[in-house]
């Protein structure tokens, strides 16, 4: 395909091309040198002429000239992407890369160089450098990283591991100690029975009647920490659900209660009728922790109100009591166990466990408790489970 447009001629492709353009002969004398490799290095065409191309160059590219692409040149008549540091005038170094071919003429053999700027390229292989160096020390860092991870994952484990064991095997312990108080704190009970039925002296009746709530306070607390043992050993607390009526058990309750707080104005409300499926023990157990919560910070002289409930399918049991309001901030810790919010050193104290049974009892049964507590309403605990009919009676 032919074109008509012109063509520059050679003179000024020479000049204008876009490198620096030099011939020598053949031990480096300057014969001609276009104007950009002149700019390159700031000196005039003029003050190339006749002036040895070795000369532009720094002592170390005129070592390397000499021992390497001159000997080069010779031999095989080209060289490639040679660099070469060259001396600017005002002194600095100005680094190219020097491509030449050596053409034999009639006259002689000349070298035809052509010479490249490389500081866009040195810039590009300076941040490509940087860049991969980066990289390398982002991917050590990394490494260490994950290595530091791995490794602190791995304590963690084992720690765990050891925490659950240490944990389990002191609450194998409690449970143990616990079952084995049961036998003889019984029996003390008993015997203190028996010896308050003959003539006592005044002084002796009151030791022996310490001596039961002393040893009832023992066994509750013990029946408490079992109960913490299955709960956090065990599968949680176990129930034998039997047909029953919710307010017949909870009355059984307080009356028993009544005895054991004579102090305390203790009243039963029951709303709604039907028998369920439930565990009496339990559910006696759970209303007496939550009586013995309201003794124990309720006021005394206000009385503490049990409410059992049976509508929508829903079985209630509620304890409403008039002490202080309880804390927000104590609000998510109520049922946690070992926790204590009373200052009380008196039969009703105990090892902080009562209301996380009674949460372990509700959820036994498929329910729940909550608490609610303001100037308005008191504090109310409730207790709420599914009220499953038994068999078929209502």
């Amino acid at each position: 395909m032919s074109t008509d447009l012109p063509v520059p001629d050679f003179e000024a492709l020479f000049e204008g091309a876009p490198c620096g353009l030099v011939v020598t002969t053949q031990d480096g004398l300057i014969l001609r040198s276009n104007r950009i490799f002149c700019e390159w290095l700031g000196f005039k065409q003029s003050e190339l002429q006749e002036r040895r191309f070795q000369t532009l160059l720094t002592m170390g590219g005129r070592i390397f000239h000499q021992t390497h692409w001159a000997p080069l040149m010779q031999m095989q008549g080209s060289v490639a992407e040679v660099k070469l540091d060259f001396l600017h005038r005002d002194g600095r170094t100005v680094t190219m890369l020097l491509n030449g071919v050596r053409r034999d003429h009639a006259n002689g053999a000349f070298y035809e160089l052509a010479l490249f700027g490389t500081t866009d390229r040195d810039r590009y292989e300076r941040e490509l450098l940087s860049a991969r160096k980066h990289a390398e020390e982002l991917l050590r860092e990394k490494t260490a990283v994950e290595s530091a991870l791995r490794q602190t994952k791995a304590d963690l484990n084992v720690a765990y591991e050891k925490s659950q064991r240490r944990a389990l095997f002191a609450e194998q312990m409690v449970a143990i100690a616990s079952h084995d108080l049961k036998n003889p704190l019984t029996a003390i009970g008993m015997a203190t029975d028996m010896l308050a039925q003959g003539e006592r002296s005044t002084r002796e009746a009151k030791l022996l009647e310490h001596i039961a709530r002393s040893s009832n306070r023992a066994q509750r607390m013990i029946a408490d920490l079992l109960d913490l043992a299955l709960a956090r050993v065990g599968n949680g607390i176990g129930v034998t659900h039997s047909a029953a009526d919710l307010h017949e058990v909870v009355h059984g309750s307080v009356s028993e209660l009544r005895l054991a707080f004579p102090d305390a104005a203790i009243r039963h409300q029951s709303i709604g009728m039907g028998h369920v499926e439930l565990d009496a023990d339990r559910i006696q157990q759970l209303v007496g922790n939550l009586v013995a919560n309201s003794v124990a910070y309720g006021d005394p002289h206000q009385p503490i109100t049990i409410i059992s409930m049976l509508e929508s399918g829903i079985a209630t049991v509620s304890v409403q009591n008039w002490g202080s309001v309880i804390p927000g901030s104590a609000m998510g810790s109520l049922f946690e166990p070992m926790t204590r919010h009373s200052a009380r050193d008196d039969e009703v104290r105990s090892v902080g466990l009562g209301l996380f049974i009674v949460r372990e009892i509700a959820k036994a049964h498929g329910g729940d408790v909550s608490v609610s507590s303001d100037t308005a309403g008191g504090t109310i605990f409730t207790a709420s489970f599914p009220a499953t009919p038994s068999n078929g009676l209502s």
